[in-house]
C-alpha cells in the first residue's frame, strides 16, 4: 500500500493528539477494518478473523504504532461499527483498551437512491468511515449513534423480553392444537385448561370417531411442549413478582417499579416493561421520550401541503404497544383521571378509526405523565393509588 505523509511537523511541536478513524464490518466469516489516517486519503482496508478482537486490537495499535512514528504526535483512535446482532460487547472491549467506540444505527446511513447500488463489506466500511468523520466534524445527519446500556442495564431488559417471546410461543403451541382439531370438528377443546391430558382421551370428531392414532399422538406431543412453555412462564413470573415484593430486590430499577406498580391500572408486567425499556434511561424532554417511544408526530409540510402523517413509530416498538395497551387499561381502572375525562370529551360515543386515533393520542400523554411522576414523584392528575 502506497502511503503519502500529509505533514510531518518536528518533534515536540505540539502535543494535541491526532486522530485516526477506524471502521470495523462485522459478519460470522471475516471482519473488514477500514482506516482513515492522516497519511493517506484513501482508507486503507484490513482483514481479521471474525469474533478475534485480540487481532483486531493489535492491528489498530500497529497502525497507531505508525502513524505516530510519522507525525510525532500522540494518537486517537476513534472507531465504529453498525449495531446489529453481535451486541455491545466489542463495543466495551475496544473502551476498555482506550478506543473511543460508535456504535452507529444502520437505518441512519445514507445510501445513493437514484439506482441499483453495489453493496460490499468493502464498500460498507468505507461509508462508516466517511460517516463518523462527519459525525465527529459536527455533523448530526451523518449517523446516528446508539446509546450502549451498561451490562446491569443490558441484562435488566431480559427477565420480560424472555416472556414476551415465551408467551408468543404459547400462543403458537396453542393455535397450533386447534388447529388440529378443527380439521376434525372439534372447536371446544381449550389447551390452556389444567385437565387437557384427561379431556384428550374423550374427544370425538364431528362425524362421532375417536381420534386418530397419530393425530393424538402429535396433540399430545404439543401438550407436552405447552406444559413446558407454561412452567417457564410460571418461574419468569415468579422471579418479575420478587421484585415487587421483596425489600432487597437485586434488580437495578426495582425503585422505578414499584413506583409505578403503585397506580391503579399499572401491574407487575406493565412496570417491569416500561422501566426496562424506557424509563431506565434520562431524557431532557418530553420531546425525546416521545421521540424514543414513536409516539411523536411526522408533519409533512411543502409548498401549499401541510398535513400531519401521524406518529413516526420510528422508536421502540415494544415500548409503544405496551403504552397503548395501558391506554385502553388506564381507560377501565382509571376512570377520574384528568387524561381519561380529557379522551371522554374528545371521543364520547365515537367508534373506529376517531377513537383509536384519540387513544395513541392519550398513550403519549399517559407516557410523560409516568415520566414526571418518576422524576419528581407528581401523580398523574385525578390518578388513584392501589390500597
Amino acid at each position: 500500500m502506497e502511503v503519502r505523509v500529509v505533514s510531518t511537523p518536528s518533534a515536540g511541536a505540539d502535543n494535541v493528539p491526532v486522530h485516526c478513524y477506524v471502521a470495523i464490518e462485522l459478519s460470522k466469516s471475516s471482519w473488514i477494518v477500514g482506516f482513515q489516517t492522516p497519511l493517506t486519503n484513501k482508507t486503507s482496508q484490513y482483514q481479521v478473523k471474525a469474533c478475534d478482537a485480540n487481532a483486531l486490537l493489535e492491528l489498530i495499535e500497529r497502525i497507531r504504532t505508525r502513524v505516530a512514528r510519522e507525525l510525532r504526535r500522540p494518537i486517537e483512535v476513534m472507531s465504529c461499527y453498525e449495531a446489529g446482532y453481535d451486541g455491545f460487547w466489542l463495543h466495551r472491549v475496544l473502551k476498555a483498551h482506550g478506543i473511543h467506540n460508535h456504535v452507529l444505527d444502520p437505518a441512519s446511513l445514507q445510501v445513493n437512491r437514484r439506482a441499483r447500488r453495489a453493496k460490499t463489506d468493502r464498500i460498507d466500511a468505507d461509508r462508516m468511515v466517511r460517516a463518523l468523520i462527519r459525525y465527529l466534524r459536527g455533523e448530526p445527519e451523518a449517523c446516528s449513534v446508539v446509546r450502549v446500556p451498561s451490562v446491569e442495564q443490558e441484562d435488566a431488559k431480559r427477565l420480560h423480553r424472555e416472556r414476551r417471546r415465551l408467551i408468543a410461543e404459547r400462543v403458537q403451541h396453542v393455535n397450533r392444537i386447534k388447529g388440529l382439531c378443527a380439521t376434525q370438528g372439534i372447536y371446544h377443546y381449550a389447551p390452556l385448561r389444567k385437565d387437557r391430558l384427561a379431556r384428550l382421551d374423550d374427544l370425538r370428531t364431528g362425524d362421532g370417531r375417536a381420534l386418530p392414532t397419530r393425530l393424538k399422538a402429535e396433540i399430545a406431543r404439543e401438550l407436552k411442549r405447552l406444559e413446558v412453555l407454561l412452567e417457564m412462564i410460571a418461574t419468569v413470573e415468579t422471579e418479575r413478582d420478587v421484585i415487587l415484593t421483596s425489600a432487597a430486590s437485586t434488580h437495578l430499577n426495582a425503585g422505578k417499579i414499584k413506583m409505578l406498580a403503585k397506580l391503579r391500572a399499572i401491574g407487575p408486567e406493565f412496570a417491569t416493561t416500561l422501566v426496562g425499556e424506557v424509563f431506565y434511561r434520562e431524557f431532557a424532554n418530553r420531546r425525546k421520550l416521545g421521540s424514543y417511544v414513536g409516539l411523536g408526530s411526522s408533519p409533512f409540510c411543502s409548498g401549499p401541503v401541510d398535513r400531519d402523517q401521524g406518529i413516526s413509530k420510528a422508536g421502540n416498538p415494544t415500548a409503544r404497544s405496551m403504552m397503548i395497551e395501558l391506554a385502553w387499561t388506564w381507560l377501565r381502572y382509571q376512570p377520574g383521571s384528568a387524561l381519561s375525562i380529557w379522551f371522554r370529551e374528545r371521543v364520547g360515543n365515537l367508534k373506529g378509526r376517531p377513537r383509536r386515533i384519540a387513544i395513541v393520542a392519550m398513550a403519549r400523554k399517559l407516557l410523560v405523565a409516568l415520566w414526571r411522576y418518576l422524576q419528581t414523584g407528581l401523580v398523574p392528575t385525578g390518578a388513584l393509588l392501589k390500597a
